[in-house]
């Protein structure tokens, strides 16, 4: 018996893998405009992994078969572990060699953060779950340095390169990672509604007792977390396992089943009478843990900017491979607009990612000025890039149809992914006030913020315009609380501006001002103005 042909394969698009993940114009362009020149060669070799075959195949599988809590052993013992595919471990071990966690606090090279940024965006883009915990891992530094003798001691292993996975005393471990434990299911948001207690004991450390509500990455080898002491809210370093070799009494309750970010573990603790150690002053706990959430709240910048950069690429090489009504998607105006468009918003955020990173790296050595502008562009720009993410992702995915949507197109992994990063470290309500917070109480911000955007000044009148407009939604202090969002969004959109008019690609950069800025705009993506240069912008993706 003979069957007819109906199986021809035709018009399909040929496999995006393997790529380099920065083969980046704009992530290129700001590492050497932010002092980190000399990492570039590291960045590419890392990149032309991050696009492989086999570290594409890494990230899917570790997302295929998630986490498992293992919370007693056959004999009935409690042991609180977490089972990973072995590919989380290979994805963790290649960050941790890179030095993607802590490894700029021990470098006294210029641009160290910088490099560590873009290595992020790069590797970030084989899966963004394992880059939880190395984001901690990075963030925790600033906090433990409030207690001299902590930070002596682990501070080296935290940014050590080798990957050590496993519950042990962890000065006997080769290298460490650390989480952040801090919200409670009566708060949330609010950790000063607390009620997780900490006990002095006559040895100075104390006895903590309380259930953690969120903690993400709860196999790391030590969290911080915030309790309750006789002087107030305050900061505290709990290892999974004490000096003597003997279990912190922490239980692991169970993980919580996520949208997306599935291959990394997130779940409940419950400190038993754990012991832990006092970091910074009683009652500041706040104030010294905020120094590790402002480090999170970069890499949320980041890792949008590398999820916004990897749905562009691949809906850009699905364009330019997939025909409809005779020629190929790319060629398509209305497409040609949507692809532009997509490109536009992912090199604004790839421009302040980098600019964001030169801030920290600086005001990490000192730079007051750098420090100012850095607290009030990194609240803005955590609101609005990770806000913009899941409508990006979603328009990505979009171009590719029905293929799209199903998941070997590896869309649907990155659009469940990008709602985290706005809801990570304070959702969208809690980062525009945080906006206020700091232009209220640190007034220099302000200051710093308006001759960072007026570097600009004149090169585009509508930029101009934009900016004057921000300084009067400024100067209205009326129910300026319930105008955050609104006030918030121009600022953002302003400093991205200010940015790609004078860093970026002419065309990028009159893109975003006529549909950012301007009155000719839309609010769906593929709304850019006539005349904007779509074959310029379009040549800013490679392949």
């Amino acid at each position: 018996m003979t069957f007819p042909l109906t199986h021809t394969v035709s018009n399909q698009v040929p496999d995006l893998v393997p790529y380099d993940t920065s083969e980046d114009a704009s992530l290129l362009e700001g590492l050497r405009r932010e002092g980190a020149e000399w990492a570039e060669e590291d960045v590419r070799e890392l990149g032309d992994l991050a696009g492989s075959a086999e570290a594409q195949e890494w990230g899917r599988l570790a997302n295929e078969y998630p986490p498992v809590l293992h919370t007693h052993d056959r004999f009935g013992n409690r042991v609180d572990e977490v089972e990973f595919h072995p590919h989380w471990h290979n994805l963790m071990s290649v960050a941790v060699a890179n030095g993607l966690h802590a490894t700029p606090w021990q470098c006294d090279r210029s641009g160290a953060h910088v490099a560590r940024a873009a290595k992020f965006y790069v590797w970030g883009q084989t899966d963004g779950g394992h880059m939880c915990p190395i984001s901690m891992t990075y963030a925790a530094v600033p906090a433990l340095r409030h207690n001299r003798e902590l930070a002596e001691i682990y501070e080296p292993l935290l940014a050590s390169t080798h990957y050590d996975f496993g519950l042990r005393v962890p000065t006997e471990k080769r290298g460490l990672t650390a989480g952040m434990s801090m919200t409670e299911k009566q708060g949330g948001s609010d950790v000063r509604a607390n009620t997780t207690t900490a006990t002095p004991s006559s040895d100075g450390t104390y006895t903590i007792v309380g259930h953690k509500w969120f903690t993400s990455a709860p196999m790391s080898d030590m969290f911080l977390t915030l309790a309750q002491a006789p002087g107030g809210l305050s900061c505290f370093l709990l290892p999974r396992v004490l000096p003597d070799g003997t279990r912190n009494r922490i239980a692991l309750q169970r993980l919580k089943d996520k949208l997306g970010n599935k291959s990394n573990a997130s779940g409940e603790l419950e400190y038993l009478g754990a012991t832990g150690w006092l970091i910074g002053e009683e009652g500041r706990g706040v104030r010294t843990i905020i120094e590790m959430v402002n480090m999170t709240r970069l890499d949320c910048v980041i890792g949008s900017a590398a999820g916004i950069r990897n749905a562009t690429v691949r809906a850009v090489h699905h364009g330019r491979h997939r025909s409809a009504f005779g020629a190929a998607l790319v060629d398509q105006p209305l497409m040609r607009n949507v692809l532009s468009d997509l490109i536009v918003e992912s090199e604004a955020a790839t421009a302040v990612m980098t600019r964001l990173a030169g801030a920290t790296d600086r005001a990490a050595r000192g730079d007051t000025q750098e420090s100012e502008l850095r607290r009030i562009a990194l609240a803005v720009s955590k609101y609005w890039v990770c806000k913009r993410a899941p409508s990006h992702a979603a328009e990505a995915l979009e171009c590719l149809g029905g293929n799209g949507y199903v998941e070997e197109s590896g869309m649907p992994r990155l659009y469940r992914e990008s709602p985290l990063m706005s809801i990570w470290e304070g959702s969208g309500n809690v980062a525009a006030l945080d906006s206020l917070r700091a232009l209220a109480k640190q007034p220099g911000s302000v200051e710093a913020f308006f001759t960072e955007v007026g570097l600009a000044a004149g090169a585009d009148s509508r930029l101009d315009d934009a900016v004057s407009r921000v300084g009067k939604e400024l100067a209205d202090r009326s129910d300026i609380e319930y105008r955050a969002r609104r006030v918030v969004e121009l600022m953002a959109v302003v400093f991205q501006g200010s940015l790609l008019v004078r860093h970026g690609d002419p065309a990028v950069a009159d893109a975003f001002c006529a549909s950012r800025l301007g009155e000719d705009w839309g609010n769906a993506f593929g709304t850019l103005p006539t005349g904007v240069d779509t074959a310029a912008i379009l040549d800013r993706v490679p392949g």
